[in-house]
């Protein structure tokens, strides 16, 4: 029988509820990422008042309730009388989709804010939020419960303290939106820390009421202290190379640095907003770096019949790319990639003249970047031959390593890898995986620091071929996310220090060679239990001493204790199959920690600093970090 299907059938979605009803196409997702973008949405209207000089300190606090606060000196929303909805001003922008001053470039000539729809989703997904407004001496203030108005906008009279205008908004994220509504501090500074780069002089404030906790970011040297931030305890080969230049209505402010390593760090940006995909400026930037080293060198006879490649200058590579235009095409509302066609050409014309400016002034500078770009170039050669082994042969089924036990699932989204250490490890997670979606690939010993070597001797390590085989996606520029074979790959490795010591290592791999693979969330750590606390027929574990601490107190005995067997993982073949499945691979049951990338920049400097060549900024972190290690093996 046929269902009906007709014109009454057609919703039309009025106002905000059209955002709590899908809030991820409008935020990105309700998870982690969704819950801190509100905050940036509120944030990057204050910053866009900074942009054209009318704001110079930005305020952000964290409330043990879990709400925030976002202060500004700007402007001020306007509080006048909106003549189409009989509104004020304050109460349109913030009940009105599409509704706001960025359309028509004559209050904001380049902004962040750019639909009109920022300020009035996290208005649309928090519980409450109130507006308070300081402007032309007086004080105004606005009340709303899930995107609607509970009262009308009030004037508060005179501001006795002072006549500075300004923007508070307060909100609370909605917890019929958000299953997790606890802000990450690290997250929020990471991002105030972009933006007081980015914007010389503004001073960003974050203060947390939960842990008494406060930061404050402010620096005149720009750019330029980024790159300083960001290549820290790292060798740099020469000063920074630091540009400013205009066309078309297009800024341009670049940053460009080399240091001694082997990994690239690029970080791009569009007016104050991070571009994580890239998009038309990245792409017209590394255009330009690749021609102006390779024009550079004939020029000058520094690479003779060698052809540098975009892999090649880019190895080592600290690059910081701001570009400020009028009416920015984002691709989807959370702004991730920039599709303006007219800004590739115009950020490579930018690049590639400033760039010849320098290196024709600093030719020491220049001869020692493309003395590196020529040592990659040659390891890239090498490499390429290296790569082929672990490239998808004519039938992949037939190139998979002979120590992988792989899973009858054929959907990747179905499916799970453990890389488990050792062969007696191996062994017992092989016995007690489910066959149907769960994969095992023992590795044997530690694998290859990646953050000592190139790409030419990284695929000489066995275990690695063997890791990149089986994940089936390539390494390095030849990963492609799509040709994952698993959706979940989960480091399983002894409770002890080698184990730990192994689990840098494989996320230093992951980390330098797919970092698709962490930033998409397909990486985990596997929670093997420390202690197993037996008496009679029950069984316990425990993840950490407190927990087993706990368990004692519970079952109401003590170490020693007669009809009481107390055992301690130190490794994962001490459990028999059954036990290993009961507490680290059955979904129902296991506990895993998802490896999240929030900051690129300090997980690049930890990096570094844990796996690189330079022993005192190592000696310094293990000094300062000693006292927080948990569950530490001596």
């Amino acid at each position: 029988m046929e269902e009906s299907y007709s014109a009454k059938d057609i919703q039309v979605l009025k106002d905000l509820i059209a955002v709590r009803k899908r809030p991820s196409m409008y935020i990105g997702d309700t998870d982690t990422r969704g819950l801190h973008h509100l905050v940036s949405e509120a944030t990057d209207n204050s910053v866009d008042e900074a942009l054209i000089g009318f704001c110079t300190s930005i305020e952000v606090i964290l409330h043990p309730d879990n709400s925030v606060t976002i202060n500004d000196n700007g402007r001020g929303i306007p509080v006048d009388l909106h003549e189409q909805y009989n509104l004020s001003a304050v109460e349109v922008v913030m009940t009105k989709l599409h509704a706001g001053g960025k359309f028509d470039n004559k209050v904001y000539k380049v902004a962040g804010g750019l639909h009109g729809v920022g300020i009035s989703v996290v208005n649309a997904l928090s519980e409450w939020l109130e507006v308070e407004v300081r402007k032309n001496g007086r004080g105004y203030f606005q009340r709303y419960e899930r995107g609607k108005p509970v009262c009308e906008l009030k004037d508060l009279g005179y501001l006795a303290e002072n006549d500075e205008c300004g923007t508070k908004v307060t909100f609370k994220p909605d917890s019929k939106i958000f299953a997790i509504r606890e802000f990450d501090f690290n997250v929020l500074a990471t991002r105030l820390r972009e933006l007081a780069f980015l914007n010389r002089g503004l001073l960003l404030s974050l203060n947390d009421e939960r842990n008494v906790k406060e930061k404050i970011f402010k620096y005149e040297g720009g750019i330029a202290s980024f790159l300083e931030y960001i290549n820290r305890d790292k060798r740099v080969l020469h000063r920074p190379i630091i540009f400013e230049d205009e066309k078309e209505d297009v800024k341009v402010e670049i940053g460009v640095q080399y240091n001694a390593s082997y990994a690239e760090n690029i970080f791009s940006f569009v007016n104050n907003v991070k571009t994580i995909e890239g998009g038309k400026h990245l792409s017209g930037f590394k255009a330009a770096l690749t021609r102006a080293f390779n024009e550079y060198g004939r020029a000058n006879n520094l690479l003779k019949k060698v052809s540098l490649d975009g892999e090649d200058v880019h190895e080592g590579l600290t690059a910081v790319i701001s570009i400020k235009l009028r009416d920015p095409q984002f691709e989807g509302q959370t702004k991730t990639k920039l599709g303006n066609s007219e800004v590739k050409g115009i950020v490579e014309s930018i690049v590639r003249e400033h760039l010849w400016e320098f290196l024709d002034e600093n030719p020491s500078d220049a001869n020692e970047i493309i003395r590196k770009a020529l040592e990659a170039s040659r390891a890239r050669e090498a490499a390429r031959h290296a790569r082929e082994i672990v490239r998808k042969k004519d039938s992949f089924a037939d190139s998979l390593p002979g120590k992988l036990a792989d899973c009858s699932e054929k959907d990747p989204a179905k499916k799970e890898i453990y890389i488990v250490e050792g062969d007696s490890a191996g062994g017992s997670a092989k016995q007690a995986r489910d066959k149907n979606f769960q994969a095992i690939l023992p590795i044997r010993g530690k694998i290859l620091n990646v953050e000592k070597a190139r790409l030419d001797k990284i695929l000489k390590s066995n275990e690695i071929r063997a890791l990149v085989t089986a994940l089936g996606a390539g390494i390095g520029e030849d990963f492609g996310l799509q040709k994952v074979r698993y959706n979940k790959i989960i480091i399983m490795s002894d409770a002890d220090v080698d184990g730990a010591h192994i689990r840098t290592l494989l996320l230093t791999f992951f980390f330098r060679y797919m970092p698709e693979l962490v930033s998409t969330n397909h990486v985990y750590i596997a929670l093997p239990p420390l202690y197993m606390v037996k008496k009679g027929k029950e069984a316990r574990y425990a993840f950490s001493d407190d927990e087993y601490t706990k368990i004692l107190a519970e079952l109401n005995v003590k170490e020693g204790d007669a009809g009481v067997k107390i055992q301690r993982y130190k490794g994962l073949g001490e459990m028999n199959p059954e036990q290993l499945w009961n507490t680290t691979m059955n979904p129902v049951t296991r506990g895993v920690k998802r490896v999240a990338l929030e900051d690129a920049a300090e997980a690049d400097w930890l990096f570094t600093v844990l796996m690189g060549e330079e022993v005192e900024p190592r000696r310094k972190f293990i000094q300062e970090h000693a006292k927080d290690v948990l569950n530490l093996d001596v």
